[in-house]
């Protein structure tokens, strides 16, 4: 709520005014001509008829006649200089609604405002509605992303923040096909521009990632107000608006277990949530949890599409419930105690029975697994004082308490009794902080015989009264006390200090890694390096890695397993057990690295292969097809002239050998072009890749045309860069695509072929009006004719296409069909370009 100050002239007086805040609404669109603005003016004439004042204060039509005509009936503001919103106006006519479209939009340099939405925060202000419009494209956090997509920069952005706090927010939704149509059929764009749009930014795939963006923005922002309605009116059940399954996770081996069922009860529902979840202790001391297990098990959280949390408690079954109905989450994961029978008659309830009481309206899922009840009631003894130590702490337990008796049997009569029980006590407690529980016990005995024998009357003998047995229980007590809390803290620090040491050391290994260039080798060499070892060797690995120096024979070897069938062997020195933990993530990392080299060498192998494949089907179908046309051509014209049937005139014999000589210049050309692809497969022969511009082999393959073939127009050939090409190859793949086109094209109509530079690559589009081709049978136009034993050359499938994808794919482009617009086929071929620059700059 704001305030106004208004003047009173005649009473001199000033009064304030409170003055409501309008509201806004946006409308959001996925793409230029979804109808955001013929909706925003359709809200403003539906709120006018019901009474309430409306004005137009900006729109901008862009020359569609749809959105003039919806202007008809509404009042529209003049705009200030230079065509911009006329902010003073607005406010000077104060109406109730204002429409203001293009919510993004910068302001032209002299203005009050430097943004749109800097002006509409000031009608906000004055008690103005303003409804408004923005494309997702033009969201601050999705810039990058679009741009990726569409490889078009957004240079007019509008915070997040500024669309997320509007009072409504509306989706303004329109499928990829009806708007690719709208566009067609000059809705949109003047003419000459539908053919680049529909080429550029309106292709289908960048629209529906872009209605994909714009679906999902919506949707979490309604999920925001879900979550924001929820909160403020202190609702804490759980509404099943979809399912929402947590599972938690200990980082014990059970772990995958719980993940995969976890993961079949989500997708039993649409769109159900899979969210993991590891407590950890605030202290940050919790054992039992493998930071090698736990990373294993977020990579099949997030393999599974679900996400992984980590959170901070101390009290485990109340951290799990509470991130639960953080989440809204309707079901919970956990896994069967591992304790046993006993071990959970002596403790209790455990975490499973807890969360199961306290869960309320989340369904819990207790899943058994190979671990359950297998668990030990004695924790393994660890040992947490050195050895010096635990050898002097009972022998002081037994001197210490004689030295004081023997100091105070000197000064008997000066201290009473008091003082000296207390000194005996000391001596005690320094004991335990020495030498621990076995020290403490010791000392607490000997303590209490010699305070009972020499200065508890009757002295010189001991007494079985009560103050004697009371004081020799609380110096045992006391003893044994301060034994436990020393421990206990000797055991915390060094687990602290151990803990430390792993997270400095794994996120070293991790710098390591991402700075360089051999994954293994660096891995071995941080490792040799982390735990002291004179060696560190990487045994029956796919690539063979050893560290320096070479290992010594007769040295103490620690071994872990890497993947499947390597393994890691340490040699210098016996590793303990506590550092096992990071050799485990070491482990793992070398996992990973060996794994990723396996796929990079299989891909190795594997491309040469496929790329064979490609030329092999490429020479089939040139040689079935390519070969067979010349060579008829000039057979035919030699047996005219060798026949003696026919008298042949002088035009008649030269344009006869002319035929010949055509046909044998095109037989030589695509025979030379064919041997060099079968050089290249086996791989005697490298393309000559080199810049090239279109029109250097244009020519030569309109000349490949047939005489009655229709035109070829060409647009925009000049205003691209040069590709990455060979030239040969290139113009067998146009004069291929060009003779197609024109097979296909009806009567009267041309050939369409352009240009135009996207991203890194540069894309030349064949466009026909012929019949098309049914999305079912495209991927079988590039199959040849042998193998599909059709010789049919009405269905649209050209036999030369096969040749031309192969010949694309070995210049590391890509040929794929697409609909043409208001019907026909449209062949685009796409290849890298020579100078990237120019293409960004094109873009």
């Amino acid at each position: 709520m704001s305030y106004a100050r208004v003047g009173n002239e005649e009473a001199g007086s000033v009064v304030a005014a409170e003055v409501r805040r309008g509201r806004l609404k946006v409308l959001l669109g996925a793409a230029p001509g979804v109808g955001k603005t013929c909706r925003m003016l359709d809200e403003g004439r539906r709120r006018a008829e019901r009474g309430t004042d409306v004005v137009v204060a900006y729109v901008d039509c862009r020359g569609r006649r749809r959105t003039q005509e919806k202007l008809a009936g509404l009042e529209l503001l003049p705009r200030a200089p230079g065509e911009e919103l006329d902010l003073d106006a607005v406010l000077a006519r104060r109406p109730d609604v204002a429409l203001v479209d293009e919510l993004p939009h910068t302001n032209a340099p002299g203005g009050r405002n430097s943004a749109r939405r800097q002006d509409i925060e000031e009608l906000l202000a004055a008690g103005i509605d303003v409804i408004t419009t923005v494309n997702i494209a033009h969201l601050e956090s999705l810039g990058d992303v679009v741009e990726k997509i569409t490889g078009v920069p957004q240079y007019e952005t509008v915070p997040d923040d500024a669309v997320r706090r509007a009072d409504e927010l509306e989706l303004v939704d329109l499928p990829v096909e009806a708007l690719r149509r709208r566009m067609a059929h000059g809705d949109l764009y003047p003419a000459e521009q539908v053919d680049a749009a529909l080429a550029h930014y309106f292709r289908v795939g960048n629209l529906t990632a872009l209605r994909e963006l714009a679906l999902l923005w919506v949707a979490g922002r309604v999920d925001e107000a879900l979550q924001k309605y929820r909160s403020e009116h202190g609702i804490g059940g759980v509404w099943e608006t979809r399912e929402r399954v947590v599972v938690a996770l200990t980082g014990g081996p059970e772990g995958a277990t719980l993940i995969r069922r976890a993961a079949r009860i989500a997708a039993r529902s649409a769109g159900g949530d899979l969210l993991a979840v590891h407590v950890a202790r605030s202290d940050g001391l919790a054992a039992g949890a493998s930071s090698a297990a736990l990373a294993g098990q977020r990579a099949l959280v997030e393999s599974l599409g679900g996400s992984y949390h980590c959170v901070v408690g101390d009290d485990v079954p109340t951290a799990l419930l509470e991130f639960a109905r953080a989440e809204n989450a309707t079901q919970l994961v956990l896994g069967t105690s591992s304790r046993n029978r006993l071990e959970r008659f002596l403790t209790g309830r455990g975490i499973g029975e807890t969360v199961v009481g306290h869960s309320e309206d989340i369904d819990v899922h207790m899943v058994t697994h190979e671990r359950a009840g297998s668990g030990r009631l004695l924790p393994s003894r660890r040992r947490t004082l050195p050895t010096s130590r635990l050898i002097a702490g009972p022998v002081l337990g037994l001197v210490l308490p004689i030295a004081l008796t023997f100091l105070l049997d000197h000064t008997r009569g000066s201290l009473n009794l008091t003082s000296e029980a207390l000194l005996f006590l000391l001596a005690v407690v320094g004991v335990a902080c020495v030498g621990g529980v076995v020290s403490a016990v010791v000392a607490s005995v000997t303590a209490s015989l010699l305070l009972n024998y020499w200065f508890i009357p009757p002295v010189g003998a001991f007494t079985s009264t009560l103050d004697s047995v009371l004081a020799t229980v609380v110096f045992a007590v006391v003893a044994g006390t301060v034994a436990a809390v020393v421990d206990r803290s000797l055991r915390l620090s060094r687990r602290s200090a151990r803990a430390t040491a792993e997270a400095e050391t794994l996120s070293s290994l991790a710098g390591s890694i991402v700075r360089g260039d051999q994954t293994v080798p660096a891995l071995l060499e941080r490792a040799r390096e982390t735990f002291g070892m004179d060696s560190v060797e990487l045994l029956d690995a796919p690539v063979a890695e050893a560290s320096t120096p070479p290992p010594r024979t007769g040295v103490p070897e620690t071994g872990v397993p890497v993947g499947q069938d390597a393994r890691l062997v340490l040699r210098g020195r016996t590793l303990p057990s506590s550092e096992r933990r990071v050799l485990t993530a070491f482990a793992a990392h070398v996992t990973a690295a060996v794994e990723r080299a396996r796929l990079a060498e299989a891909a190795a192998e594997v491309e040469p292969v496929r790329a064979a494949d490609r030329m092999r089907t490429a020479l089939l179908a040139a040689v079935s097809h390519d070969l067979r046309t010349p060579l008829a051509g000039g057979w035919a014209a030699i047996s005219s002239l060798r026949s003696s049937d026919v008298e042949f005139s002088e035009e008649d014999r030269a344009e006869l050998l002319a035929t010949a000589d055509e046909s044998m210049a095109r037989l030589n050309r695509l025979i030379e072009n064919l041997l060099d692809m079968s050089r290249l497969q086996a791989g005697a022969l490298t393309l000559s890749l080199r810049p090239t511009v279109l029109e250097e082999v244009l020519p030569a393959a309109l000349e490949a045309l047939p005489p009655d073939a229709p035109a070829v127009e060409t647009r925009g050939l000049e205003t691209v860069p040069a590709v990455l090409a060979d030239p040969p190859l290139l113009e067998r793949v146009i004069a291929n695509l060009l003779g197609n086109a024109a097979r296909h094209a009806p009567e009267g109509t041309s050939v369409l072929l352009t240009a135009s530079a996207l991203a890194d690559r540069v894309e030349f589009r064949i466009v026909d009006r012929g019949p098309g081709l049914p999305a079912a049978d495209r991927e079988k136009a590039f199959v040849p004719f042998q193998r599909l034993g059709d010789t049919d050359n009405t269905t649209g499938v050209g036999l030369g296409l096969a040749l031309s994808r192969g010949l694309t794919e070995s210049m590391a482009g890509t040929l794929t069909p697409e609909d043409t617009p208001g019907g026909g086929l449209t062949m685009v071929l796409a290849l890298p370009a020579a100078d990237v620059s120019a293409v960004v700059r094109s873009a």
